[in-house]
């Protein structure tokens, strides 16, 4: 059993309750996304989950549906892009007795200065909201969504820990720049550096990368030479990725083909920001990385 000797003093039914945590931390708790149109489990998430969320009416509604869905695999056995950070998110909020957009704006956003940030757009910023698409080969750009017609403006039923807040480059930018900075910015510590370290640091079992055990079809998993870490992909080897970059950096991407990426040693980082899905339309992540280790001409590494 993974990781029994960080939790081997505790009783057994707490140890049980560590590891099932780690197992949504990690993305291998046998949870799906509907989105990634597979298996019948898929189906059924989207028939009860709809992507996004943000009409979901609560947590205990969400709970209730993801019990009646049968997991895709037993935990800890496989890797699969799913809502695990969606559970999270309710034990957080439940952890703190209030909802979980209140608890990002008072441990995250306030202290970092993310004006811009959350899971309702104030009216009065609608005109910086960019339109959504989606792209199909072979036939014209197709809009999802409109700025001026949004639904963002309207509270979100339900604060969704694996997507749905609304933000800047510019925010996304303070929150990197943390994270670059070992978990505190201009004297505001968000996250202790030792717990950063263990976030970043590939616990997949064996010390497998993501081609070894994934069990999604979402883009950010098909890299050899990539593991996964407590909310992020970890880069294992820069040579079997066949990408530039630096063993220790973290990163992730959104499904509209936003990204980020951390490198601690080279003390450098990404944000790029779009909204076009799939995030396989265009190799444009893995072209931005490139370019950028292209142009470092003092590396630390």
């Amino acid at each position: 059993m993974r990781l029994v000797r960080t939790v081997e003093c505790l009783p057994a039914e707490d140890q049980d309750k560590i590891l099932r945590m780690v197992d949504l931390l990690t993305h291998m708790s046998g949870l799906t996304y509907g989105f990634q149109n597979r298996t019948s489990v898929d189906a059924a998430y989207r028939k009860a989950l709809p992507d996004g969320g943000r009409d979901i009416p609560g947590d205990d509604h969400f709970l209730a549906e993801l019990a009646n869905i049968p997991l895709e695999f037993a935990p800890g056995t496989g890797w699969n892009y799913s809502v695990s950070t969606d559970v999270l998110g309710v034990v957080v909020a439940r952890l703190r007795g209030k909802p979980l957009g209140e608890v990002f704006a008072e441990r995250i956003f306030a202290p970092l200065g993310m004006v811009d940030t959350g899971f309702t757009l104030p009216e009065a910023s609608r005109g910086r909201l960019t339109d959504n698409w989606t792209y199909v080969p072979g036939a014209p750009p197709k809009l999802i969504e409109r700025a001026v017609t949004s639904k963002l403006t309207e509270p979100a039923a339900f604060h969704n820990g694996g997507g749905g807040l609304v933000s800047t480059t510019a925010d996304y930018d303070r929150f990197c720049r943390m994270l670059v900075g070992r978990g505190a910015l201009d004297g505001e510590r968000i996250v202790s550096p030792k717990t950063l370290a263990l976030m970043t640091r590939n616990q997949l079992p064996g010390g497998a990368d993501l081609a070894a055990i994934s069990k999604s079809l979402f883009s950010e998993s098909t890299n050899a030479g990539v593991g996964f870490g407590l909310g992020f992909a970890v880069m294992l080897d820069p040579a079997k990725a066949l990408i530039p970059g630096t063993a220790g950096e973290f990163y992730w991407g959104g499904m509209f083909s936003t990204a980020f990426f951390i490198d601690p040693i080279e003390r450098l980082h990404m944000v790029f920001m779009t909204q076009l899905s799939p995030s396989s339309a265009y190799p444009v992540r893995r072209q931005l990385k490139t370019l950028i280790y292209s142009a470092v001409e003092e590396s630390y590494a």
